[in-house]
Order: C-alpha cells, then structure tokens, then sequence
C-alpha cells in the first residue's frame, strides 16, 4: 500500500485538496450551493477511503503477490516462462523465488513516449527493472519463436493505451509460446465492482470484452479465470490448437 501511495500521491494530495476546498467554500456559499459543495467534498473523501482500503486489501492482504493463485491456474508450474511488463515489473521477482529452477526472461516494454503517467515514472525509479532485462516493442518481443511454456503479463498489457498495440502483443504471446504453453493475463478489469471503489480511476483499466476480444483474435482460448481479492482477474489463456490437439 505505501508503494501505491507513493506511486500515486498526486492523486491522493488532490483528493484531499478537492475535500478541503469543497468544506471550505461552502463555509461561504448559500443554502442549495452549499450543500452542493458539501456533498462533492464528501464524494471526494468517499473516493479516498474507498480508494486506499481497496488497494491495501488488494495489495497486501489479498495473496496476490504471493502468487499461491498461480497453482489453480497453472497445476504443473510456468516451466520455461517470459514475464512481460510495462515499466514496473511486480511478477519477476516472487516468480523466481518460487521456481527456482524454471529459466525466465523479462521483456520490459517501457516506452517513455507513450507511456506519459507520472506513476509509471515515480514507481520506475522505485523498483528498476531487474538484472538481465532486454526491452521489447509489443510487436517485437526479444524471444524465440515456440520456446516458453507461459508468459506472464501482470499488470502490463492496460499500459499498452493502443488497441493496435495489445493486438500486437497478443500475436506475440502466441508467437512465443509452445504447444500447449499459457499466457497468464492479471489485471483489474473496468467492472462494478471496480468502479465501485476506485471511481472514475477505473476508467484507466480494461473490461473484460476487452481482453476475451484480445484473446480470440489472438487465437488464444480461456482455460482458467479467478478472481484475486474481489478486484484482480487472473485469466489463463491457452493457443488455440491446443484444443484439437489435448
């Protein structure tokens, strides 16, 4: 949660802003107006706590960095596995600790052009990528056709803002991959439940039209969804012709 924090804190900083001015200008406004500005301060406060409780629950009581989930989605492990990411890596690292002996590679697909939000900066110079790390383009990934078991993009593919960009990041996965070999999407998905505690700071994620559109134009078929902590979605997507072939 103090990684959020710190990562997003001019956001937090104009929420309580947006509290503090709306309290105090309805000290000065009549009847009607007043009440107005009280409840628009009240909505940001709301939005505040609604906001952080969700991402301490998420963050650090869900499991969701302690990847147990990954067992229900992968029963025999990622094997041989290429962790996408997008300016901040968070999968690398306890994928390693787990599976000690599965060879990895990380592809970062950071692009400080595109990818403009001060949060992907601040939380780059917080966590830099880890040792080993090759850049990559969505339409290129640094990796040999066929050889992964499982590529990994948690928290990376919504950076990409271009649809035309995720399609081609999707063809890659499927490029990459082997037979049988899995692509595990996790994500916050544009959903009630989401934008129930985030607000319009859901606007930023992805529905889940979105990434099953992805996914079947990529030729990549659901095999495992599950929900982490109420407000993550864990897809596992499998090549197509694995459906033919068992």
């Amino acid at each position: 949660m103090r990684d959020v924090f710190r990562y997003n804190w001019p956001l937090y900083a104009a929420g309580c802003l947006a509290a503090g001015t709306g309290w105090v200008v309805a000290r000065c406004l009549p009847g009607p107006a007043a009440v107005a500005a009280r409840a628009g301060a009240s909505a940001a406060v709301a939005l505040l706590v609604s906001s952080t409780a969700a991402s301490w629950w998420v963050y650090d009581r869900s499991g969701l960095h302690s990847f147990d989930w990954l067992d229900d989605l992968l029963p025999g492990g990622p094997g041989a596995h290429v962790v996408v990411s997008a300016g901040l890596d968070e999968a690398s690292r306890p994928l390693a600790a787990r599976r000690l002996d599965a060879a990895q590679r990380v592809v970062d697909l950071y692009d400080p052009v595109l990818m403009t939000e001060g949060s992907i900066r601040r939380a780059r110079r917080r966590v830099p990528p880890v040792a080993g790390t090759v850049a990559g383009l969505p339409d290129r990934l640094p990796v040999a056709s066929g050889s992964a078991d499982t590529v990994f993009a948690v928290f990376a593919a919504h950076e990409l803002r271009r649809a035309a960009d995720r399609e081609a990041l999707f063809a890659e996965c499927v490029r990459v991959l082997r037979p049988g070999g899995r692509l595990v999407l996790v994500e916050h998905l544009r959903d009630v439940a989401n934008t129930a505690v985030y607000g319009p700071g859901a606007w930023h994620f992805l529905p889940r039209r979105e990434w099953l559109r992805l996914a079947a134009g990529a030729g990549l078929r659901t095999v495992g969804e599950l929900r982490i902590g109420g407000l993550v979605t864990a897809f596992a997507l499998a090549r197509g012709e694995v459906a033919d072939g068992g």
